[in-house]
This record gives C-alpha cells, sequence and structure tokens, in this order.
C-alpha cells in the first residue's frame, strides 16, 4: 500500500541508513592505518611500551619486548630514530619470493604475504621521536578483520532498530493527525463534521494544530453557511407560497365572476405581481451577495450617501436626512454592494422615522475602520427581537410597514463580505441605530 505512513518511514529509515553506512565507510578508508594501529591487539600501546623500556632499561630489554610480540601476535616490527638509524635489530618476517628477471609482467607479481603500517611516537620522557614500522601477516589480520567487524555490526543494528523506532514515531506523529484530518473533511463532506472531533490535535502547538485550528474554524463557517442556505430555502419557500396562493385564489374568483367584477380583480392580481417580482429580487439580490464580486475599488463615502439621499426623499418628501460625514472620507470596497447596503438601512430608518424629525446619519473613521450610523426617531425594537434583527425573513413582530425581511439581511451580509461587522441596537434617548465597522483597507474575501 503506498499510504503516506509507509513513505515518510521508509526515507526516514534508508537515510538513517546511508549516513551510517556512508559515514562508517569513510571513516574506515580515511583512517584505515590509524585504526587498524589502535585497535589491533599486538599493536596496542607498543610504542608506549618500547620506548619506556628502551630510555629506562635499555636495547635488551626492548628487543625482548618485541620478540614476545613476534611469538605471540607474528608481528614484526622495526624501529628507527629521528636520523632514520636503526636502533634495535627488530623481528623480521620471511622475506617474500625474488622478482623474476626474465619475462617480466607486472601483473604476475606475487602479493607481499604482509600488511605494512608505520606509526611516530615521542616520548614524554625525553621528547625523542621514534619511528615504529609494522608488518602484519596478510591471513592474521584478515582473521582479526573478520572477528573485529562483529562490535561495529552490533553496533549498526542497534542503532538501526533505535533509528527505526524514532523514524516511526516520527511517521505516526506526523500521518495520525493527518487522517483525523482526512476524516474530519470527509465528515464535512456528508455534513456530519463535528468540532470536538478535532479538539485534542487544535491543542497541538505545531503547524498541525495550527491547521486543525483553521480547519475548525473552516468547517464551522461551512456548517453555519449550509444551516443558514437550508434556512433560507425554507424560509423562501414558505414567502413565495403567500403571493402564490392569493394569486391562484383570485384567478379561481375571476373565473367566476362577471365582466364588470373581473376587471376590478386586475389591480389586485397587478399588485400580488409586484409583490412576487420584488420578492424574487430581494431573495436574488441576497443570493449574488455570496457570489465572487470581483477587484475591489476606491469607494467615497460621501457622494453615495448624496445620492442615496436624493433617491430617498424622492420616495419620502417629508423626511429629512442629515448627514455628517467627512468629505476625505474613503474605503476600499465594492461600490455596488455597499451602496445596496446604505439604501437598504435608509430605507428602513424611513419606514418608522416620523415626519418632523431628521433621520441622521454620521461616519468617522478612527484611522483603521470605519464607523457609520444610522438613526431614526421611531419606536425602536424590542430587546427580546434585536438578536434576530437581520436574518432572512423575519420582521419584528406588530410590524406593519410592507416589506419580506430581507432589507436588513442584505445589508448584513453586505457589511460581512467587506470584513465588517453591522450592529441593531436602540438609541438611548428613543430610536433605533443601525451603526457599521468596515476596515478602510481592501477587504479578504
Amino acid at each position: 500500500m503506498r499510504s503516506l505512513f509507509w513513505r515518510i518511514l521508509a526515507a526516514f529509515w534508508l537515510a538513517l541508513l546511508l549516513v551510517a553506512g556512508l559515514s562508517i565507510l569513510l571513516g574506515r578508508a580515511l583512517n584505515q592505518d590509524t585504526w587498524v594501529i589502535a585497535r589491533y591487539p599486538g599493536l596496542h600501546d607498543l610504542a608506549k611500551q618500547w620506548t619506556v623500556l628502551y630510555e629506562n632499561q635499555g636495547p635488551a630489554a626492548a628487543q625482548q619486548l618485541l620478540e614476545q610480540r613476534r611469538h605471540d601476535f607474528d608481528l614484526s616490527v622495526q624501529v628507527l630514530d629521528e636520523t632514520g638509524q636503526r636502533l634495535v635489530d627488530g623481528t623480521y618476517l620471511p622475506r617474500p619470493p625474488k622478482r623474476p628477471e626474465a619475462g617480466f609482467n607486472p601483473q604476475n607479481l606475487p602479493r607481499f604475504p604482509w600488511r605494512q603500517l608505520s606509526q611516530e611516537y615521542t616520548s614524554a620522557q625525553t621528547d625523542h621521536t621514534y619511528l615504529f614500522i609494522y608488518r602484519i601477516p596478510h591471513g592474521a589480520l584478515e582473521a582479526w578483520h573478520r572477528g573485529s567487524l562483529l562490535w561495529p555490526l552490533s553496533a549498526l543494528g542497534i542503532a538501526l532498530v533505535v533509528l527505526t523506532i524514532f523514524s516511526l514515531l516520527l511517521t505516526l506523529s506526523i500521518t495520525r493527525p493527518l487522517n483525523r484530518l482526512r476524516r474530519a473533511v470527509h465528515d464535512l463532506g456528508q455534513t456530519a463534521y463535528q468540532q470536538d472531533s478535532l479538539a485534542l490535535l487544535a491543542r497541538r502547538g505545531d503547524e498541525l494544530g495550527v491547521l486543525a485550528r483553521d480547519f475548525n474554524r473552516m468547517g464551522a463557517r461551512l456548517q453555519r453557511l449550509i444551516s443558514s442556505q437550508r434556512q433560507l430555502l425554507r424560509d423562501v419557500s414558505h414567502e413565495l407560497r403567500s403571493p402564490l396562493a392569493r394569486l391562484r385564489i383570485a384567478l379561481a374568483l375571476a373565473e367566476r365572476a362577471t365582466p364588470e367584477q373581473r376587471a376590478n380583480m386586475w389591480p389586485r392580481l397587478e399588485q400580488e405581481c409586484d409583490r412576487l417580482e420584488a420578492l424574487i429580487a430581494e431573495i436574488l439580490a441576497l443570493a449574488r451577495l455570496d457570489a465572487d464580486p470581483g477587484p475591489a475599488s476606491k469607494i467615497a463615502l460621501l457622494p453615495m450617501l448624496e445620492r442615496l439621499r436624493e433617491d430617498a426623499q424622492l420616495l419620502a418628501p417629508e423626511q429629512h436626512i442629515q448627514l455628517r460625514v467627512p468629505e476625505d472620507l474613503a474605503l476600499d470596497g465594492w461600490p455596488d454592494m455597499l451602496e445596496r447596503a446604505l439604501d437598504n438601512l435608509l430605507r428602513n430608518a424611513l419606514r418608522f422615522n416620523p415626519p418632523g424629525k431628521p433621520l441622521e446619519v454620521e461616519a468617522d473613521s478612527d484611522g483603521h475602520l470605519l464607523h457609520l450610523r444610522v438613526r431614526d426617531h421611531g419606536p425602536g425594537a424590542d430587546a427580546a427581537h434585536l438578536g434576530q434583527l437581520g436574518e432572512p425573513f423575519y420582521r419584528a413582530p406588530n410590524q406593519d410597514s410592507p416589506g419580506h425581511g430581507l432589507g436588513l439581511a442584505i445589508a448584513r451580509r453586505a457589511v460581512e463580505r467587506h470584513a465588517g461587522r453591522l450592529r441593531l441596537s436602540n438609541h438611548p434617548e428613543g430610536g433605533f441605530v443601525a451603526s457599521i465597522e468596515v476596515p478602510l483597507t481592501r477587504p479578504h474575501v
């Protein structure tokens, strides 16, 4: 199975094995003579022992040590001083066969039966330097090699076991969180996602923990969007059912009515058709807010509000709208979307603002956020229903003004697409206030 688990495990294991093997081979290739002198049994501390005997007891004692090593380890040793003079007779191995003089072929030359190594040693007592020349028979050296490889191989085996366990733990620490994320993605696609399924992973302090927290936020947002879409579908079907039922009843009555009665019914049918068309237009406007709005642009706020004030006063000439907005106040966003949001807020305020009292629109900024407030002097809203205002098709009880409950929902969705927030509250001195906070810089969609 080509899973990520086995790929990561094999990659770590092979990489560590390769590094360990190359390190051993390189170390033996670069320091082979030194390694043999340091570990071969017959050569261990030989230079130090010979130097002590030679300087304290004379050449005879030093020669006896070399003879003993030759007898025990089949080892030939010669010692030279700093001038190249031989200090002791040394011990010798049999000479190799002589090179043939006729028919000479370098490839047919017999190999020397020994391995020659050299070592310099400086006496700590006299500071004299001695050159030791060792000759070890190939047979003895190969036998020692076979025996001496047991420890490196054992150490390598133990190291590989430890590295395999480490690689296994490291691989599990990566693949197990990924498996949890995979299951969470599957549950999210099946709309059965639960945020607590990644609670343990989200508490991690590494990149996987950050990914889990981001995924939790994304999942929660998607769940809210799915719930909102489902609720919107139910509300749309409910809201469309009423005008369609009225139209069906009117058409049934028109079939049995006289021509005079039928003529009187046409205005009612046209009115129901207009209401249905307006409802569908608002539903489409709410749905378009979730689409890609395209590139943002610079929006001058005061000219937009002045245009909206002129349009609003055409519909309600008895109303007076006060604008207190700086001339240079501007923000990055989508003009059509923001204009629709502000238009809905103004129209909503005009429904409840009594004639003779101004409708106040104020805007300012703190350098990072745009603060805009639309206040009317109407009766306000019941505090128990403030939290539901702005939901699609929700209308506060005892509200007799025309509408479908989509104006504030469209305004809220447009403000949220600008990475802002819409707050609805009652003014302490009476009336209703819609407050907007929107970043002045380019929003992220």
